[in-house]
């Protein structure tokens, strides 16, 4: 049986196991394999890429070069851009981007054009497994009559299941091995071997009845977190209406032991699963006529605050009878989130798209984003390109507004509150003594 022969190439750690994409989720998967005595292969269309992972030099911060080369010198990792290799490999991982197109709707392109590369590649006895993010059924409705056209028969030839990525980018406390893992399979055999790869990497495994319900599983993750960031978000609002300290009150709230989660305010989300995610759900829930109004109003609060930032260094500039047009306005950080180099559907882009529609003169500083660019079909709004500039005193001094963005650690915000004659902070980086004693207004989300 296929099972029986997979099964003993994962527990005797002699299954080839290939990786398609190698980028914050895929790069982690694939060296952690490595580290843990299997061979990788990771496939990957961007030769540069490829070039720097065969020199042992990592581009994802959560990776260090260091462990990466040892797998690399040791034979054990390897990248590649000809998938002629996915014929060597026991075990096949997806790892691929799942964006939105601008249109709101999934765009699982790089999905199908892995899924043919696997196609025009595969043998008999390999185990393929989808980690992006997609909506209920991709795994069995798209993939799995795919990789039957061909001949090939589920169980038979080759088992096929889903388990969704769990990455945290930048996050040192929770990393590919200590993460917990959710396996479905498209058939029992699947899952169990599934769950057995896996098991060789993590030290928690949770099996699922099938592949929708891990497909589902995911979007509900996130979309938890999106609803709850949104009732955050709105009432951040209602607070500076009311002229009340949110972040107070959140602390308040979160004293209660029981029955209460902590989210926070911000000026939008970004990355590449929360603004995402609960897309996939709803668009899937209109396919069945089912009205999502959950994530639709958390969406449409959410998708506000970047107006809303907008309007907080427009009334902080109109206080100091200045106008929004003409202004200089300097964003700290533009990464979605704090200290890392990905800036995946980050509200920064969307700050700044509003600002220079309404005449502001806008720069950014932000070392893990050497530039921002908005010619990309995924990519909130357009317009030039913008560079990261250095963040000097005269630069301080010279902006009318500062608007904290991403809250990077390196940024010495002190210095800023002594320089800066307006502050917009939306992410609570300013402690109680650098507000009171700074030269600016300081306006907090």
């Amino acid at each position: 049986m296929i099972k029986n022969d997979i099964q003993k190439l994962i527990h005797d750690r002699s299954a080839r196991v290939g990786v398609i994409g190698l980028g914050y989720v895929g790069l982690p998967l694939a060296v952690e394999f490595a580290r843990h005595g299997f061979r990788a292969t990771g496939f990957e269309v961007d030769a540069n890429k490829v070039i720097s992972v065969n020199k042992g030099e990592s581009h994802i911060g959560d990776v260090p070069s260091s462990v990466l080369k040892e797998m690399v010198d040791a034979d054990r990792m390897q990248a590649t851009a000809d998938f002629i290799h996915l014929r060597e490999c026991d075990a096949i991982i997806i790892c691929v981007p799942t964006p939105l197109r601008k249109t709101k709707e999934p765009d699982i392109s790089y999905i199908l054009a892995a899924a043919e590369q696997i196609k025009k590649n595969s043998r008999r006895g390999q185990i393929i497994v989808l980690e992006s993010t997609t909506y209920p059924g991709t795994t069995d409705e798209v993939l799995l009559p795919a990789f039957e056209e061909g001949g090939f028969k589920l169980d038979e030839d080759f088992l096929l299941a889903f388990s969704p990525e769990r990455v945290d980018p930048g996050n040192p406390q929770f990393q590919t091995h200590n993460i917990p893992k959710v396996v479905g399979g498209c058939s029992d055999d699947s899952t169990e071997i599934a769950a057995a790869l896996y098991a060789q990497i993590v030290k928690d495994v949770h099996a699922v009845s099938s592949a929708r319900v891990a497909e589902t599983a995911k979007l509900l993750e996130n979309t938890f977190r999106a609803v709850n960031i949104g009732m955050a978000n709105e009432m951040a609002r209602l607070c500076y209406a009311l002229d009340i300290d949110t972040w107070e009150v959140i602390r308040a709230a979160a004293t209660k032991p029981f029955g209460f989660m902590a989210f926070y305010p911000g000026p939008g989300i970004g990355g590449h699963c929360i603004p995402l995610d609960p897309h996939y759900l709803s668009w899937k829930a209109r396919q069945h006529g089912f009205d999502s109004r959950f994530i639709g109003l958390a969406e449409e609060v959410n998708s506000r605050m970047p107006e809303h930032v907008v309007q907080l260094i427009a009334d902080g500039l109109n206080d100091s009878s200045k106008a929004l047009k003409g202004a200089r306005v300097l964003l700290l950080g533009v990464a979605y989130k704090k200290d890392i180099s990905d800036v995946r559907e980050s509200p920064a882009l969307s700050i700044i798209d509003r600002l220079r529609a309404k005449g502001a003169d806008v720069s950014y500083h932000d070392s893990f984003i050497p530039e921002v660019n908005f010619d990309d079909a995924h990519t909130i709004g357009s317009g030039a390109p913008l560079r990261s500039v250095e963040l000097t005193d005269e630069l301080l001094r010279a902006a009318d507004c500062v608007c904290i963005v991403t809250d990077h650690s390196e940024v010495d915000y002190a210095r800023v509150c002594k320089l800066a004659s307006l502050i917009v902070d939306t992410r609570n980086s300013l402690n109680r003594q650098m507000r009171e004693t700074s030269r600016a207004r300081i306006i907090r989300l």
